[in-house]
């Protein structure tokens, strides 16, 4: 009897070579990614030896996407995203255009039709949200302030990449009408179809597949979501881009709607229901089988991404008592999933494009890398936001990933990109994904080494912020023997609600500029800016408080505040919090202060009352 292991050898082969490389690169301290990503171009058709199915790993790599994303969603709420959405929003429709810009006159400089110098421009304008979250969390860094404005940006670029996906199919033909014909002539490297929801990359000349979703009744459909009926595809009528345009927002407004209306009782309740069994794997299977229902159904039913679909599911899991559960459940399939993401990268890539094209190859990488960075990094400086927040954006934008692969494909499809285009784009996003924890990596030493060299980056950080100084007007009770409230979250809200009703006088230390400029409208004292830097303490008039209040998880920064805590305020009573039992004793063996860690205080709560209920009884 014969068997198919195509599934089997591709999983098998990507995980072991990835296990390999990976650890080799770790020995040598090297992300580990980079080893996935050659362990990638081994098994890929452009390397003599083992070639797995691309098609497969694709499609196992898309599930990986998905559940990247649902654990975002289960970390980051609709209120996250609304707090940046000043920034966020329009810092990403802007970096994105400049991005196209700079893309498309490059292409031009090399002869290229403005259609594919377009597509070619928009390919480089979209950063990996997957590539970002493995950096983040590697870093600890997804809670903070910095993290969430990077994810938010990258969320509102995630659907401006999914707008246009459905809007390039009917632009198509006003874009080829300028289009060179010997582009048109170029013998295409893959034909993008879709079956059922989901969109294949398929090479006309081999049996190898690069999808990113999975087949449906083996119906193929156009990427405009036409039926697959042998037709050409300008048999069909053509569509008014308006008419599109509405549809598509139509879509994604439904979409939206019933996640936040119905999907917020029903997950929650369904969880709840599966928790009661007291099965552990039912409860498992009931979170991926959420995550991956959700995402499948936003693609079938609303157009919707699977990656966008399974991000709003996780926002929505975040609404029940079990998200954090969920969350460490979901984890071992996430990181193995998100392991096959890289190796089907790896495939795609033509080593050779290095040899044929490196003038052209290092221009695009100068783009994505130097050209992306540099312009956001502006835009968030241009808010009036901090170095360091405009590093780690800058930094978070320094890639690109599975969106501008299926632009790629899509343009490929329409004659708006030739082969050596997409060999181009796929060049760069290896390169850059391989290089973007090190371009992490040097943020600090490149914020350290600018303020040292240059007066401009010191007036920068210096210049005048009317929310990092607190008015003249504020009342005398809020200078002197106040608590100074680090962190305006979920814990911070909690404990300045507590202190508002006994009339605690304190005063609020946030990063999110948003959140501070609300807090004095609403008549409260607050100062905007990275409590890690003295001058920030000292607006909040750290050298008469009674107490600092440490309200964010972010134990390298507690360190630096309570050193210059007690550098101005000797006797300053100090109180943290950690996510973490060993940094809990590291910080109270440092004696930074009291010292209050999540599942400690919750452990010693339910013992008092335990005891408190059976209390020995005495006998006389």
């Amino acid at each position: 009897m014969a068997h198919d292991l195509s599934l089997i050898t591709t999983i098998a082969s990507g995980f072991g070579i990835a296990l390999v490389l990976g650890f080799i690169a770790e020995r040598l301290r090297i992300p580990a990614l980079v080893g996935y990503l050659i362990a990638g171009i081994i098994l890929g058709p452009s390397t003599p030896g083992i070639v797995a199915d691309v098609k497969l790993a694709s499609q196992l790599s898309e599930i990986g996407v998905m559940l990247l994303m649902f654990g975002v969603g289960l970390h980051f709420s609709l209120r996250d995203l609304l707090e940046v959405r000043r920034l966020a929003i329009p810092g990403a429709v802007v970096q994105m255009g400049l991005a196209t810009v700079l893309g498309a006159l490059l292409a031009k400089l090399w002869g290229w039709s403005w259609g594919e110098a377009f597509v070619f421009g928009l390919s480089l304008s979209c950063a990996s949200t997957v590539v970002l979250l493995k950096a983040l969390e590697s870093r600890n860094a997804l809670d903070t302030m910095n993290g969430r404005i990077a994810v938010g940006w990258l969320v509102v670029e995630d659907l401006a990449t999914v707008l246009i996906l459905v809007l390039l199919p009917p632009l198509a033909g006003l874009l080829n009408e300028n289009a060179a014909t010997d582009a048109a002539e170029t013998r295409p490297a893959i034909v993008s179809t879709v079956d059922g929801p989901a969109m294949t990359v398929v090479p006309p000349d081999a049996d190898m597949v690069a999808a990113t979703g999975t087949a449906e009744d083996g119906r193929a459909e156009a990427v405009d979501g036409s039926a697959g009926d042998g037709k050409a595809e300008d048999d069909k009528p053509e569509e008014s881009l308006w008419s599109t345009i509405g549809q598509t927002l139509l879509h994604v407004m439904a979409f939206i709607f019933l996640m936040l209306a119905a999907g917020r009782r029903v997950i929650p309740w369904l969880l709840r229901q599966v928790a009661r069994t007291g099965s552990r794997e039912l409860f498992t299977l009931s979170v991926i089988a959420t995550a991956i229902g959700i995402a499948y159904g936003a693609a079938a039913l609303f157009s919707v991404s699977f990656a966008l679909g399974a991000f709003f599911a996780g926002m929505v899991m975040r609404e029940s008592q079990f998200s954090h559960r969920a969350a460490a459940e979901s984890l071992p399939l996430r990181d193995a999933f998100s392991v096959l993401f890289f190796v089907a990268v790896g495939m795609l890539f033509d080593p050779f494009v290095l040899v044929n094209s490196p003038l052209k190859t290092l221009a695009v990488v100068a783009i994505i890398i130097l050209g992306k960075s540099l312009a956001a990094a502006m835009l968030v400086l241009a808010f009036r936001y901090p170095m360091n927040t405009a590093l780690t954006v800058a930094a978070s934008l320094a890639q690109i990933g599975e969106f501008s692969f299926i632009l790629a494909d899509l343009g490929v499809h329409h004659k708006l990109l030739t082969e050596e285009g997409r060999s181009l784009i796929l060049a760069g996003s290896l390169i850059s994904i391989a290089l973007n924890p090190l371009v992490f990596m040097a943020s600090s030493p490149l914020r350290r080494w600018l303020l040292r060299r240059f007066e401009f980056a010191r007036r920068l950080e210096q210049r005048e912020e009317p929310y990092a100084q607190l008015p003249m007007s504020t009342d005398r009770k809020y200078l002197e023997g106040q608590v100074v409230l680090v962190g305006y979250g979920r814990v911070g809200q909690r404990i300045a609600k507590a202190l508002g009703e006994r009339n605690v006088p304190y005063v609020v230390v946030e990063q999110n500029r948003e959140r501070v400029e609300d807090l004095r409208k609403q008549g409260y004292v607050a100062v905007y800016g990275d409590a890690v830097e003295p001058a920030v303490l000292i607006q909040a008039h750290i050298a008469n408080a009674a107490m600092l209040v440490v309200a964010m998880p972010s134990p390298l920064d507690v360190r630096k505040m309570a050193e210059t805590s007690r550098t101005l305020n000797p006797d300053i009573e100090i109180v943290v919090r950690t996510h973490s039992d060993e940094e809990s004793e590291r910080l109270r063996e440092e004696h930074i202060g009291t010292v209050f860690y999540g599942a400690e205080e919750l452990a010693n709560s339910m013992i008092g009352h335990v005891v408190e209920r059976f209390r020995p009884v005495e006998h006389g």
